[in-house]
C-alpha cells in the first residue's frame, strides 16, 4: 500500500519512451511520489517487470493477445485489458497524477477522462490537445485538473512563462533540433528511406515521434498544442532551428526580455518538474559544463524544405475539426511511410491534401472527432493508392 503522504502516480503508456523514464524518476523520488498503476500495449513483458518492480497495484494492457500471453501476475496487482481499463485507470480516485504518454490519438479519451476527474495531468501525449484541445482545456477548466506539460519545448515555456504576467508575453519561441534532414536538399530529400529518417541526431525516442522530427511535423504540433496550452494567437508562436537542443524553448516579454530554460537533452528533468512542480528537486540528469566551449546557433525554419510547420501555423489558427483531420493524417501517412508505402516527401503533401479536403466544422464533440479522425485516416490510404 502507498502511504498517506505520498502521491499516487498512474503512467499511461509505461514501455515507450517517456514511460520508462518516468519509472526511472519514480525511482529516485520514492517514497514521496510511488507507482500506483501503469500501462502498455505490446511489450507486456516489460510492463510486468516495472510493475513487479514498483509494487504497482494495477496493471492494465492495450492488446489482447499480447496479454493472454502474460504468464505470471504479481502479487497484489489487479491486471486489466483495454480502453475501458485505460480510462478507470486514469480516474481512479486514489491516483493523485496521471502521465499521460501514449503516443498518438490512442492516448486522447484517457486524457480526456483524467482532465475531468480532476488530476494533475502531465501531459506527454501532445495528440490530444491538437486533436481536442477545447474540449480539454475546458474540462480542466471545469474540474480544476493542471496540465503541467511534459515535451521538452513546452516545459521550457511552462518554466520560462512564471518570469512575467501571461498579459506581458510578446512571443514563445520554439526550438527544434531540424532532425536528421537539417542539411539535406530538397533533391536529396527525395531519396530518405526510414533509417536515414530514425537517425535523430540529438534524441533518442520512439519511431513515430522520430519521423515527425524528421519531417519537422513535430513542430506544427507543438504549436498547436502551444496555442491551447498557454491560450495564446497562432501570431504569437515562433519556431527556430536550434541545432544543439540545449536551449529548449524562450519567452519574449513585451520589455523585450527573453527568458529561456537550457539543459543538456534528458527527458527525465521535464518529467520531474511535471511530477514535483511548483517544486525543483535533485534530479539525475547530466548538468551544462560552463568551463568548456559551447556553440548555441539558431536558425529560421526552411518552409520550402519543410512545409509541415506552416500547416501547424493554419490549423492553430482555425482551431475546430483541423487539429483532429490533420493528426489523423500525419499518423496514417507516417504509419504508411513506415512500411514502405509511402515516399518521406508525400507524408506532409498527403496531410495538406486531407487537411483541404475536409469539410471544417468550428466546434465539433467528441464523437464528431472521433468520426473526423478515421475519415481522415481513411482518405490517406486512398490518396497513397492514387499516388503511387
Amino acid at each position: 500500500m502507498h502511504s498517506s503522504t505520498s502521491r499516487a502516480v498512474a503512467v499511461l503508456g509505461a514501455t515507450g519512451s517517456i514511460g520508462r523514464a518516468t519509472l526511472d524518476v519514480l525511482r529516485l523520488l520514492a517514497p514521496e511520489f510511488q507507482l500506483y498503476g501503469l500501462s502498455g500495449h505490446a511489450r507486456v513483458g516489460e510492463l510486468l517487470e516495472a510493475a513487479q518492480s514498483a509494487k504497482a497495484q494495477v496493471l492494465v494492457g492495450t492488446h489482447e493477445q499480447a496479454l493472454a500471453n502474460l504468464r505470471m501476475t504479481p502479487p497484489g496487482c489487479h491486471i486489466a485489458q483495454g480502453s475501458k481499463a485505460l480510462v478507470a485507470l486514469a480516474t481512479d480516485p486514489r491516483v493523485d497524477i496521471v502521465v499521460a504518454a501514449i503516443v498518438g490519438s490512442a492516448g486522447m479519451l484517457s486524457t480526456l477522462a483524467a482532465a475531468e476527474a480532476g488530476k494533475r495531468i502531465a501531459l506527454a501525449n501532445k495528440e490530444s490537445l491538437v486533436v481536442a484541445g477545447r474540449l480539454l482545456t475546458r474540462a480542466a477548466q471545469a474540474s480544476g485538473a493542471e496540465l503541467i506539460p511534459v515535451d521538452s519545448e513546452h516545459s521550457a515555456i511552462f518554466q520560462a512563462i512564471q518570469a512575467g504576467k501571461p498579459q506581458q508575453v510578446s512571443r514563445i519561441v520554439l526550438t527544434a533540433s531540424g532532425g536528421p534532414f537539417r542539411t539535406w536538399t530538397k533533391q536529396q530529400l527525395e531519396h530518405a528511406s526510414l533509417e536515414d529518417a530514425l537517425s535523430h541526431p540529438t534524441w533518442k525516442m520512439g519511431p513515430k515521434i522520430t519521423v515527425d522530427s524528421a519531417t519537422m511535423m513535430n513542430k506544427a504540433l507543438e504549436i498547436i498544442e502551444a496555442r491551447w496550452l498557454f491560450d495564446l494567437p497562432p501570431e504569437k508562436i515562433d519556431v527556430v532551428v536550434h541545432p544543439q537542443s540545449i536551449v529548449h524553448s524562450f519567452v519574449e516579454f513585451v520589455d523585450g526580455s527573453t527568458i529561456a530554460q537550457l539543459s543538456p537533452p534528458d527527458m527525465r528533468l521535464p518529467i520531474q518538474y511535471a511530477l514535483t512542480y511548483p517544486d525543483r528537486r535533485a534530479c539525475p540528469c547530466s548538468r551544462m559544463d560552463w568551463k568548456v566551449n559551447w556553440e548555441l546557433s539558431f536558425q529560421p525554419v526552411d518552409c520550402d524544405r519543410f512545409p509541415a510547420v506552416q500547416l501547424g501555423w493554419m490549423v492553430a489558427k482555425s482551431g475546430g475539426s483541423a487539429g483532429a483531420v490533420l493528426n489523423a493524417a500525419n499518423e496514417a501517412a507516417v504509419g504508411l511511410f513506415m512500411q514502405g508505402k509511402l515516399r518521406f516527401v508525400d507524408i506532409v503533401p498527403a496531410c495538406r491534401s486531407i487537411l483541404e479536403e475536409h469539410h471544417f466544422e468550428p466546434d465539433p464533440d467528441l464523437d464528431r472527432l472521433l468520426v473526423l479522425d478515421q475519415w481522415s485516416r481513411n482518405q490517406v490510404e486512398r490518396w497513397a493508392a492514387l499516388s503511387g
